[in-house]
């Protein structure tokens, strides 16, 4: 068995970062949605001028792409009524990430 490199993912088209800003305005939790992405792309621009790599930014177009992706199912969990009130935050576990 020989070592192969493992297939990168294609990056997302030169215009996926616009059309999917503007999914988000369009979305009903544009008002968290909308300042995280950018803060995020923020983050991923000073990161690619830091390391002349656009990989930063197609991370944050791929991340964003699956939590629009994941919305309905977690709308479609959080409907069905389930008591989340007796777990505790990650963040309180695992301290503040980042």
């Amino acid at each position: 068995m020989s070592a192969q490199p493992e297939e990168a993912p294609a990056p997302p088209a030169p215009t996926a970062a616009a059309q999917l800003l503007a999914q988000l305005r369009a979305d009903r939790r544009a008002n968290t949605w909308v300042p995280a992405f950018e803060r995020d792309w923020v983050k991923a621009l000073e990161d690619s001028r830091h390391t002349y790599s656009l990989t930063p930014l197609h991370d944050v177009v791929r991340a964003w792409q699956l939590r629009v992706a994941a919305a309905p199912a977690v709308d479609a969990y959080m409907d069905s009524g389930r008591d989340e009130s007796g777990f505790v935050d990650l963040d309180d576990v695992l301290g503040a990430r980042r």
